[in-house]
């Protein structure tokens, strides 16, 4: 063996023997407030990040799981890079080396940087940071630098030049929260017209209707249907009025909203910017100070995401009452098949899709609870649970979308009815004989409930057997426009 070769063989042992990896070295250093810190030499995020991945490994719920976030947090350095050019703090040569990696955010990569739990303190510092510096190292990388040469681009005094996180981290949520909102509404919209489907091919079909779970008045399988739709529509209409309350943004207030650090005019372009980036009608609040330490937008759109939910739950669980049975109960519906229900009772079927939206239901009222606590308890000048409260609205959100796509497609949308059993219910029923007060008086009505009660013979059994009505007009009665004044042109087009 020559002497080079010796040599090599000793220079490795040597490394080896010292802890090095002679291949590559993993890992590269940096330093912050507290001291150095290894950080994974390919990766992107930096000490502060590497810091918080270590600190919070809380749920196994991370940043990343929203990729919606990470895309806006790519929007929101994005605008505030322009905001700082046009406002003269920030060098142009420096905008066109941050762009390009505030893009790939908003293009959806380098998502698997942002591996930080939900669950996290600092009001958000941690995601912000992670954001600062995957930003920078990725924008250093492309101008042809190293990770990590922050004397080049900083993580704080180039991508977070004119911000603290108590501006940019609830801008970045109530973006997600926006995104996320259209995917929500989709659904709801096609829910209600799922509704709609329905309530237009049963619409005369007579059934009764109850109250307090005892029979009350006729009224069509479709008009119960359509009040399904009505219902869905309505928390659309409460959808959008919520979603104004999270377009309104505290960005320029930086630390606690007077401003600090912020260039002259910097807030109004940021905002500009955000706007134009986004697509949404975003504004500031009038007072920066105010929408820094008080989470109103939160709690109010929060609050319609707890209104859809009771909705959802209600009109599940009249499906599951609708189609009990199916020998001994209402069984006035058939919900689609979905699996067995039972592991010891052979031949049961039991409303798994409803049951699903029903305690998704109750998760996202949960949710609610969460938020309000995490809003009031926020103190002085910055809430600090902002995380928590993002993180359960987000939930929220993505439970509602989901489960109300699955509720169309695996339940509503295969619902079908059955028609001897709503004309049986109709023939039987003491209830219809409030149908024919205007006919016959209400001291007969009376007469023929208590003869029926005793009996257990139906109402137009007894009509039939007194001849107090013709067949013809009982027909008549019958016909939905007479019986409950059935008006189809309301639910034309819909």
């Amino acid at each position: 063996m020559n002497t080079q070769k010796l040599l090599t063989v000793f220079i490795t042992f040597f490394l080896v023997s010292a802890g090095w990896s002679f291949a590559q070295e993993k890992y590269r250093t940096e330093t912050d407030l507290l001291g150095d810190v290894k950080v994974p030499v390919d990766a992107y995020y930096g000490a502060q990040a590497a810091r918080a991945m270590q600190n919070f490994r809380i749920s196994g719920q991370y940043v990343n799981d929203y990729p919606d976030f990470m895309k806006a947090w790519g929007m929101v350095k994005l605008a505030c890079a322009r905001a700082n050019t046009e406002a003269g703090k920030m060098k142009e040569d420096v905008l066109k080396q941050i762009e390009p990696a505030c893009q790939e955010l908003i293009d959806g990569k380098l998502l698997d940087q942002f591996s930080i739990d939900l669950y996290q303190g600092g009001a958000g510092t941690s995601t912000n940071m992670c954001a600062n510096e995957v930003i920078a190292n990725r924008a250093l990388e492309l101008a042809g630098y190293k990770r990590g040469e922050y004397d080049k681009i900083s993580p704080n005094d180039e991508i977070n030049m004119s911000q603290s996180t108590n501006d940019t981290y609830p801008t970045a949520l109530k973006l997600t929260m926006l995104m996320q909102n259209d995917d929500l509404k989709e659904q709801v919209k096609a829910l209600a017209k799922s509704f709609r489907a329905l309530g237009n091919k049963y619409i005369d079909v007579l059934k009764m209707g109850r109250t307090e779970f005892q029979d009350a008045v006729p009224m069509t399988v479709g008009q119960e249907f359509h009040s399904y739709a009505s219902m869905l529509e309505w928390e659309l209409a409460n959808l959008n009025n919520a979603q104004k309350s999270i377009e309104v943004m505290n960005m320029g207030g930086t630390a606690i909203g007077t401003g600090l650090n912020a260039p002259e005019g910097y807030d109004e372009y940021v905002i500009k910017y955000l706007r134009e980036i986004s697509g949404y009608d975003l504004k500031n609040a009038d007072d920066l100070i105010a929408a820094t330490s008080s989470l109103h937008g939160f709690v109010v759109y929060s609050s319609a995401l707890k209104t859809l939910a009771t909705t959802l739950s209600k009109i599940s669980n009249d499906l599951i009452i609708l189609s009990s049975g199916p020998r001994n109960g209402i069984f006035e519906i058939n919900l689609p098949p979905r699996q067995p229900g039972s592991s010891i009772m052979p031949g049961k079927v039991n409303p798994v899709i409803p049951e699903l939206m029903a305690l998704v239901s109750y998760r996202v009222i949960g949710n609610d609870v969460t938020v309000n606590i995490s809003a009031s308890d926020g103190d002085l000048q910055l809430n600090a649970y902002e995380p928590v409260v993002g993180l359960t609205i987000f939930e929220s959100q993505k439970l509602l979308t989901n489960a109300m796509k699955t509720f169309r497609e695996d339940c509503v949308d295969g619902i079908t009815i059955n028609e001897d059993v709503d004309k049986r219910n109709l023939e039987t029923t003491i209830g219809i004989v409030t149908a024919l007060n205007p006919i016959l008086g209400h001291h007969v009505g009376d007469e023929l409930a208590k003869e029926a009660k005793e009996t257990g013979k139906g109402i137009l059994e007894l009509v039939r057997e007194k001849k107090l009505l013709t067949e013809e007009q009982i027909q008549k009665l019958l016909d939905p426009e007479n019986m409950v004044g059935l008006d189809k042109s309301k639910y034309e087009g819909k």
